[in-house]
């Protein structure tokens, strides 16, 4: 990991376009599922004995929830503003009760929204998790295959990786990459081992650095996992992974490829992804109470075809 200074890039080892090509191709596990559960991919690892675990660690009554707040406003790193408007409002006095309705909508896959990716979201080269060829099975109207409304609520255990407390930093410079070493030294030092169904949360501390330092655009330049964690996450069977970016650390590391960890956990894995989460008042409960591990619920909106979904994830303690 080794954070430097503001503007440097730490982000390899790399890889070409082939040698990644054929990474995806040892990565990918799509036999290992039956056909009927296929749509749900990792979240197969979420067994009844997983949820009930999970629910063992709810002992303070403590609920945090890690979504960002809805932002209508352009910027840097929003560039589609969600909407937010009336549609009604109790000005009348003709009828009572009055009535104040408002309008909500997003175009949700960027920076600026807490949301889940589903696994119809990313293709890598016309493949789709399962060996779906994208261009056959989404359209306009969506996506017949693996889309949002196939998930359901996932109840599972949360585990934190809070990189820049293990920096011993506010936060990890944009441009460093959290190798797979960095998450086996985490779980040493705060004493957790990621398990089967784990939803694995990476907080860079991306939203301390912009309250601090001001607005940049994340799209080409922030902190994120390296491609060899997804070697770790396939042998430990997690089933989500998510992050206060969007788990990608750029610039990326792979020639050709802006979103290495999107392939490798989408299409390959089979590993929905959270992106953008607000995630500073849970690291700073973790480390008041000094466990990184809880309860966590994630219940996306049931849209069919959906490639995914605004989202506030909750966890609670």
């Amino acid at each position: 990991m080794s954070s430097k200074s503001s503007g440097h890039v730490n982000n390899g080892p790399h890889l070409t376009f082939e040698e990644f090509v054929t990474l995806f191709e040892e990565t990918q596990n799509w036999s290992e599922y039956e056909a009927a559960q296929l749509e749900r991919g990792a979240l197969g690892h979420i067994t009844t004995s997983v949820v009930l675990a999970a629910a063992q660690l709810v002992t303070e009554g403590v609920v945090i929830p890690t979504a960002l707040p809805w932002n209508t406003v352009a910027g840097l790193d929003n560039h589609k503003p969600a909407l937010h408007y009336m549609t009604e409002m109790g000005d009348s006095d003709d009828e009572q009760p009055t009535c104040n309705k408002d309008f909500i909508g997003v175009d949700y896959h960027g920076k600026a929204v807490s949301h889940l990716d589903a696994m119809t979201h990313i293709a890598f080269q016309d493949q789709l998790f399962g060996g779906r060829t994208s261009s056959d099975v989404v359209t306009s109207n969506g996506s017949g295959w693996a889309s949002v409304d196939k998930l359901g609520p996932i109840v599972t255990r949360g585990v934190l990786l809070d990189a820049a407390l293990f920096e011993g930093k506010d936060w990890i410079e944009p441009g460093t990459a959290i190798h797979k070493s960095d998450v086996l030294a985490m779980e040493e030092r705060f004493g957790f081992l990621i398990g089967p169904g784990d939803c694995v949360l990476l907080r860079s501390g991306h939203f301390a650095r912009r309250n601090n330092l001001g607005v940049w655009d994340p799209s080409d330049f922030s902190a994120g996992f390296h491609f060899d964690v997804m070697e770790l996450f396939k042998e430990r069977r997690v089933s989500v992974i998510g992050a206060d970016g969007d788990s990608d650390v750029r610039p990326s590391p792979v020639e050709g490829i802006h979103s290495p960890i999107h392939v490798l956990a989408l299409p390959a894995l089979g590993i929905p992804l959270l992106d953008n989460l607000q995630l500073e008042a849970l690291a700073t409960h973790c480390a008041a109470v000094k466990r990184w591990t809880f309860n966590f619920v994630i219940a996306p909106l049931n849209i069919p075809r959906g490639t995914g979904s605004p989202v506030n994830p909750i966890a609670i303690f």
